[in-house]
Order: structure tokens, then C-alpha cells, then sequence
């Protein structure tokens, strides 16, 4: 029989069993849930193994790749500097940094990189993996280039390019790294075991991803002027580039965010207790009220489902994600099916990483069957 290790309150005992049953099937390797409501951890656990040959299990401590989970933190760290005046929504990014205005952005705004309206899901071509290493040089080819549809009239998801957005953004205004910002100013303060990259001294402790199947190549066939197409050439990191020294030290703060689901619940409580955990305020009322503003509601040009996208997260919408009630709830995804999830009217964060990667355009059948048993293990006891 399966372990699952770690502590649940009663009623959360079938998430528990949720999880048992999916590593007993081989459907999960490794996997940590956690569920906090209102500043108390009433799911924290963990199962499996960090590796594929079953040889290391997976510990309290054991961290792992979020892919786009990462765009939680990133996404936070750009509200927190919104809430202390150095951000505005709805000021043009060319305030902050200049040479963004070039090929007709000078009108684009903070808000639109947040929600990805801005035109700039991938970078154009030719674009490889080490442009995307190289900072500088990642973020001037985004600043040189022009929209590929009218900035706030339509979402096309910024897979990659949000986390270089968001994260040049930081740099003008603090002074700080993105990955610097997300240590010091919430992982610290919330005492949340995350990072952007990973610090070397914590690779002992990451867990393998295991891809059921690569990112491929564009299909072929596909219009290769479409918004689906161009984003997918123009974002070159893929499931073989991660768990590499160049992926953990680099910057992407669209993808390589590490962490597990305790510590993902930590960061992100403060969403859902209204700006404050930890002891710590870290968000006015105003500023999480804000991330509810609608800013697209239809069907993405990239992930060519509905979503509805508030300001950094996307919002609670049953044509997106299936056991997901409605509501004050605002959430991401990650590649293979990790997620965090931030419900105001609850107060309750919940999140999910795995090293098992699993299919699906937003999260995976896991991810749903785990939403599904949290909510109705709420509604039995309330």
C-alpha cells in the first residue's frame, strides 16, 4: 500500500485518499497538496517519489519545476509593487522602460502585460534558448518588437514572454531581480519555501520531471500567421531544458518557479485573506480587489479555450476549469497540471504540484479530481 505522508484535518480525509489512490495507480510518482483556509494548513501532504526509478521518495521538503505555476509568483510580486505606488495598472509600460515603446507600444499598459492582451505572447523569430537565458538580450527583443494583434482587445496566453515582462518591469522599478524581489520581499515575509530559479544548494532536494510526451514542434498544417502558431515558435523552452544547471540559474519568471504545494499555499494565502498572512501585509484590500477586474473574457488566442482573465491571475469561469465552483476565486495552472488556487469567499488557497506530468490544455484529470474532493469535502461540513 501506498504512504501518503503529512497531516489532514477529518474532513479533508478524501483528498488524502485521492491522492493515495492515484500514486497507488501509478497516475502520480510524486505529488504534495496542501489546503489552507484562513492562515491554518488543513491539508499538507505528500507521496510518491522524486525520481522516476522510485529510488528517492518524495519528502516533506521536496521541491519541483511549477512551470507555469511560476506566473502566480511573478504576478504577485508586480501587485505588491502596484500596492506600494511604484506600479500603476494603468500607466504605459513605455513609462517604466522606454525602449518599450518602439513599433507602436508605446500605448500598451501595465494592466495588458498582467492579463496577456499586450500582443507579445512569443518572441519573434529566430528566437533559442540562449536568447531566452541572456536577460538583456530576451527582454530587448521583446521591446524592439511589434504587437501581433491589438493590444487590449483580445488574450492570447504569454506563455513564455510574461514571466520577461513582468520580471523587466520589476527590475526598472525596485532595482531587483525578479528572482531577488520573490526572495526577499515573499518567500521571506510568508515563509514560503519558493523561488524563482533554484538556488544550487537546493537542487539536491528537486524532484525529476517525468513528460508523458515532449512539447512538440507546430503541428503541420496550422496557418503559420495565427497567434497559436507564432507563440509556439516564439517560445523555445521545452520539457527537456528543465532540471539543467542553465534552467535552474536563469531567470524565467513564466516558467521556472520552483516550489511545493505548502509552499505555494504560503505565498499565495495572502490573495486570499485579502493582502495579509503571515503576520505580514503585503497587499491592500484595494490592490486584491483589483486582480478581479475583467480584462478579457473569451476564447484565448493561444489556448484557444474561454478564459476569463482578471488582472495577473485568471478567474474562476466553469467553461475553464472543471470542479471549480464560482465565485471571488482567482487561479493559474502549470504545464502537467499543477495549481494554485485563491478563494476569497472561503478564504482558502489550495495547490497541487507533481513531478508526473499530466495532459490537458489546463491542468490535468488529477488536478480536477483534487479541486473536485477540496470543494466537496467544504460543502459537507458547511
Amino acid at each position: 500500500m501506498v504512504t501518503v505522508e503529512g497531516t489532514s484535518t477529518a474532513r479533508f480525509e478524501p483528498v488524502r485518499a485521492a491522492l493515495a489512490a492515484h500514486l497507488e495507480s501509478g497516475e502520480e510518482l510524486g505529488a504534495s497538496i496542501a489546503v489552507d483556509v484562513d492562515g491554518v494548513m488543513e491539508v499538507d501532504l505528500w507521496g510518491g517519489h522524486a525520481d522516476e526509478a522510485r529510488a528517492v521518495p518524495w519528502s516533506r521538503d521536496t521541491l519541483v519545476s511549477l512551470w507555469s505555476t511560476t506566473k502566480t509568483l511573478s504576478s504577485l510580486a508586480a501587485l505588491v509593487l502596484v500596492d506600494r505606488g511604484a506600479l500603476d495598472l494603468h500607466r504605459p509600460v513605455a513609462e517604466y522602460w522606454p525602449e518599450f515603446a518602439a513599433q507602436g507600444k508605446q500605448d500598451i499598459e501595465v494592466r495588458h502585460v498582467l492579463a496577456h492582451t499586450s500582443g507579445l505572447s512569443g518572441w519573434q523569430q529566430p528566437f533559442t534558448m540562449d536568447d531566452l537565458y541572456d536577460w538583456p538580450t530576451a527582454s530587448a527583443r521583446l521591446a524592439a518588437q511589434a504587437p501581433w494583434w491589438k493590444p487590449g482587445t483580445a488574450s492570447g496566453y504569454h506563455m513564455q514572454t510574461q514571466g520577461q515582462l513582468v520580471g523587466e518591469l520589476v527590475r526598472r522599478v525596485s532595482g531587483r531581480t525578479l528572482t531577488e524581489f520573490v526572495d526577499t520581499e515573499i518567500a521571506g515575509p510568508l515563509d514560503a519555501d519558493v523561488q524563482i530559479g533554484a538556488r544550487e544548494a537546493d537542487w539536491p532536494r528537486i524532484a525529476a520531471l517525468v513528460s508523458p510526451s515532449q512539447i512538440s514542434a507546430v503541428p503541420a498544417g496550422l496557418d503559420p500567421d495565427a497567434v497559436l502558431t507564432r507563440t509556439m515558435l516564439g517560445s523555445p523552452a521545452r520539457d527537456e531544458h528543465v532540471d539543467t544547471p542553465r534552467w535552474r540559474r536563469a531567470e524565467l519568471g513564466a516558467v521556472n518557479g520552483h516550489g511545493n504545494a505548502r509552499g505555494m499555499a504560503r505565498a499565495l494565502s495572502v490573495i486570499s485573506r485579502r493582502g495579509e498572512a503571515n503576520g505580514h501585509r503585503l497587499l491592500s484590500p484595494d490592490t486584491v480587489d483589483k486582480i478581479f477586474d475583467v480584462q478579457a473574457d473569451g476564447v484565448d488566442l493561444f489556448l484557444g479555450v474561454p478564459v476569463r482573465w482578471g488582472v495577473g491571475y485568471a478567474l474562476a469561469d466553469p467553461r475553464t476549469m472543471p470542479g471549480m465552483p464560482t465565485g471571488a476565486i482567482c487561479f493559474w495552472v502549470g504545464w502537467g497540471g499543477s495549481v494554485v488556487m485563491m478563494d476569497l469567499d472561503r478564504r482558502i488557497t489550495f495547490a497541487y504540484t507533481m513531478n508526473r506530468l499530466g495532459t490537458g490544455i489546463l491542468g490535468s484529470e488529477r488536478t480536477h479530481s483534487y479541486i473536485r474532493h477540496v470543494y466537496e469535502a467544504l460543502d459537507a461540513t458547511n
